[in-house]
């Protein structure tokens, strides 16, 4: 009920009042004995002021329409003219008073007007006595009071109204049917002994703010009315009742139940909040503790969310509703600190038995509704005593069971429960769980499917990666390999130690511009043909040129291939690649770089830098040659190589990533090279990494003067002979006796063919490492080609000899010619 629907209860303006207001303006006159609680409305038709002479001296424009005289004529003359004479009293006004008379009026044309008039004493300015009257049609009374008494009482919005006092002075019917209270013993009492504890308090103190501000104010409370009512959200009004005067005399206190309002406002709140938080991450657990966290407190006292076990171990969920079902909990939380209502942890297995209410949700997809005593619950506890004697002692009442379905298949399920809150799940609280499982469920799955994506790209990469290096005596290598962490996917880094003649070896970091299958597929592509273009024995700057072209070439083929079917993806593909050579018996490098960031080099001594590498165009752009630079690496020298995903990233940019890798690299140069990669990703890298990263460390090696011998030959064949006999002096100096037949059948044929068929100078070496290597160079570039020979030929067997006795063996070109290359497999030394 409204502040003015109760006005006409309570003392205040009256009408006539306001119509001597309207008339004479709120200085002109002051009602007898100083009230100002007599004065009419001004929405009344007709007002005129009369002094004790009987002489009009006020007169309205609603005077004017009702009887015709206009101002200027009617004031100053005597209230007599206006009333007919039989009707008035000395001063010609008949016996009038503030309840009212009817009387008859002249018209200025003379006719008579019938009207009821109310006449209301006062004083001018000056003290002395006049009368206010105010006329009104007959058809236009004023309303009856008793009957707006009678609508107040009757309202059914709960109103009740307050004095200064904060006591209540009167209550509707809708007050008394909300509290169970009577107006009786309301009336006089205040709010705290009247509302409940948790609402009384607040109200009160709205009460004493309006009281004090003369503001109303409009505020929301939740809770019971009675001890035995229903819980509602209440939005209360209170409103000042002033005078006149601006003075607060009552307060008017109404409650609207705008429950159903406050519950939609809370549900779609919700639905807000989990579309929001929830699948923040592509992580399955992540995602269903965010469900679960963010619908404890606010729907349910307790969740627990289980997925299907096979989909937490890669296999498509199908549900055969049969029999028990393991589920897997992934996530759970409760109103109280701890969860102590979980029976299982999460990511414990359990059993759920067949006649259990999650699993027929499973098997149909339909949620259910159970209260505690229903026959499913409690053939469920008989089934599960565990979980029956937390129903029992949490007291829980009220159990929502809900699926989690998406693109058509049912990943798990979740249970919600209530035990703090007495208000058992409604329909509506069953429709926004489905919605908000729904949700969740698109929200899981998306997070699997990523998961099993990302398992087979990276099980695709790490396949594609060397799991070991080839044994190989040139450096001892330690890596490093993280792939990115973000939603772009993998890239395509890549790094291999590849061992090559002559006991050297080859690093190379590689790095495929782009995320994806389709990068990781390009790198493995690009490793594979720089070990096979590494097996040929090509110069850096070489094999990049023929590398370049490959890639140049694959991405022809690409473009055709997408083109066909529509497809748009990108046409262009671009790899940056460093390769790098160490001679562990010249103790020298040889490096080239395809766009690639410079190797770090560090000495012994611990001075770290940045080899000055040529920088060519990356892999795929074309057009441009390689260059290759050489230095003295003395032994025990660090190298790194690394993609740009370990220096540049959101911690740092590119220039100051370079050198916390230098200065890291200089203070671990002594050090394990585990130890190192350890340090340098702890170093330069966040926990999640944004990008790929991979990270070569070696650490070089070289072999000492008497692990080589090199002998420079005549082009005489008289000289084979000498020249094995120097070589079995030399095996046996190093005690290698057992490998003497096979290492003096390999120097005589290798020798022999480049006396023969090759250019001088002629010279041989062998060099002792875990496999005996025999070299010998000569200065023609045209390489020997293995063949079967016939049965009547007296040549061509030599190479084949030496295929069959040599572990591998093979040609490398250089500037003065070729050499030929053949390792002899070591048993255990003599002696």
């Amino acid at each position: 009920m409204s502040a003015s629907s109760a006005s006409a209860t309570v003392p205040g303006a009256t009408v006539a009042e306001r119509a001597e207001r309207a008339v004479t303006g709120m200085g002109d006159a002051t009602p007898l004995g100083g009230s100002r609680a007599a004065r009419p409305d001004p929405a009344d038709p007709a007002t005129a002021v009369v002094d004790d002479r009987g002489i009009v001296t006020g007169w309205s424009t609603g005077a004017e329409r009702l009887l015709g005289y206009p101002r200027g004529e009617a004031v100053g003359s005597p209230v007599t003219r206006l009333i007919a004479p039989d009707a008035g009293s000395g001063d010609g006004l008949p016996d009038l008073s503030p309840a009212g008379t009817t009387a008859l009026l002249r018209h200025r044309d003379g006719r008579p007007v019938p009207a009821r008039v109310r006449a209301y004493p006062s004083v001018d300015r000056t003290g002395r006595a006049q009368r206010l009257l105010v006329v009104t049609s007959p058809e236009h009374s004023p309303p009856d009071l008793v009957t707006a008494d009678e609508a107040f009482t009757q309202c059914r919005l709960p109103v009740i109204l307050y004095d200064s006092a904060l006591r209540a002075v009167r209550a509707s019917a809708g007050a008394v049917r909300e509290l169970g209270l009577g107006e009786e013993r309301m009336r006089g009492r205040r709010v705290t002994d009247i509302l409940p504890p948790h609402l009384c308090h607040r109200v009160e103190d709205g009460m004493g703010r309006v009281l004090a501000s003369g503001e109303a104010e409009q505020f929301h409370v939740r809770g019971r009315a009675r001890p035995d009512g229903p819980e509602k959200v209440w939005s209360v009004t209170v409103s000042p009742l002033t005078t006149p005067a601006g003075q607060v005399r009552h307060l008017e206190v109404s409650a609207l139940d705008v429950t159903e309002q406050q519950l939609a406002r809370e549900r779609l709140a919700l639905l807000n909040d989990v579309g929001a938080q929830v699948g923040s991450t592509l992580d399955v657990m992540r995602t269903a503790q965010e469900m679960a966290d963010v619908t404890v407190g606010r729907l349910a006292d307790f969740v627990t969310v289980d997925l299907l076990d096979s989909l937490c171990r890669g296999v498509e969920p199908r549900p055969s509703g049969t029999g028990t079902v393991p589920l897997r909990r992934v996530a759970q939380q409760s109103a109280l600190p701890g969860v102590p209502e979980a029976v299982r942890a999460p990511g414990d297995v359990d059993d759920y038995p067949e006649s259990a209410p999650p699993v027929r949700c499973l098997a149909t997809g339909t949620p259910s509704l159970h209260r505690s005593e229903d026959a499913a619950i409690r053939e469920w506890g008989r089934a599960d005593p565990d979980r029956a004697e937390v129903v029992r002692g949490f007291g829980i009442h009220s159990i929502m069971v809900v699926p989690l379905r998406a693109r058509g298949i049912t990943l798990g399920v979740a249970v919600l429960v209530r035990h703090r809150r007495e208000e058992p799940f409604s329909h509506d609280d069953l429709l926004l769980a489905e919605e908000i499982a729904a949700r969740t469920a698109v929200a899981i799955d998306n997070a699997r499917r990523y998961t099993l994506e990302r398992g087979t790209a990276l099980a695709l990469q790490r396949s594609l990666l060397p799991s070991r290096f080839s044994a190989q005596e040139a450096v001892e290598a330690a890596h490093r390999y993280l792939p990115a962490r973000t939603r772009a996917g993998l890239g395509g880094d890549w790094f291999d130690v590849i061992p090559l003649s002559g006991a050297r070896v080859a690093l190379v970091v590689g790095d495929v511009v782009g995320h994806g299958l389709r990068a990781s597929a390009t790198m493995g592509r690009l490793r594979t043909a720089v070990h096979t273009l590494a097996d040929v024995d090509l110069p850096p700057d070489e094999l990049l040129t023929h590398l370049d072209d490959l890639v140049t070439h694959l991405a022809t083929e690409e473009c055709t291939a997408y083109d066909e079917v529509d497809l748009d993806v990108p046409t262009g593909l671009i790899a940056t690649c460093l390769y790098v050579v160490h001679d562990p018996v010249s103790s020298r490098c040889t490096a080239a770089s395809a766009g690639h960031p410079p190797p770090v080099a560090v000495t012994p001594d611990g001075t770290a830098g940045f080899v000055d590498v040529p920088p060519g165009p990356p892999l795929g752009v074309g057009g441009l040659p390689f260059e290759t630079v050489e230095w003295d690496v003395p032994p025990g020298s660090l190298l790194a190589l690394y993609t740009d995903g370990l220096v540049q990233g959101a911690g740092h940019d590119l220039g100051r990533g370079l050198e916390l890798l230098r200065r890291g690299l200089g203070r671990s140069a002594a050090r394990p090279l585990e130890t190192v990669c350890d340090e340098l990703i702890r170093t330069l890298l966040p926990a999640r990494p944004g990008d790929d990263v991979a990270l070569l460390v070696a650490r070089t090696r070289a072999f000492d003067a008497d692990r080589v011998v090199t002998w420079d030959l005549p082009s005489d064949p008289a000289v084979v002979a000498d020249a094995r006999a120097q070589v079995l002096a030399r095996l046996d100096a190093w005690r290698l006796r057992d490998a003497a037949f096979t290492a003096e059948l390999v120097v005589s044929e290798l020798v022999t063919n480049a006396i023969r068929y090759g250019q001088p100078p002629v010279q041989l070496r062998l060099i002792r490492g875990t496999a005996l290597i025999c070299e010998v160079s000569d200065g023609s570039g045209t390489a020997p080609h293995l063949r079967r020979a016939r049965t009547y030929d007296e040549g061509g067997r030599g190479l084949l000899l030496v295929a069959q006795l040599a572990q591998r063996w093979g040609t490398r070109h250089h500037e003065g010619g070729k050499t030929i290359w053949a390792e002899i497999e070591l048993a255990e030394r003599d002696g």
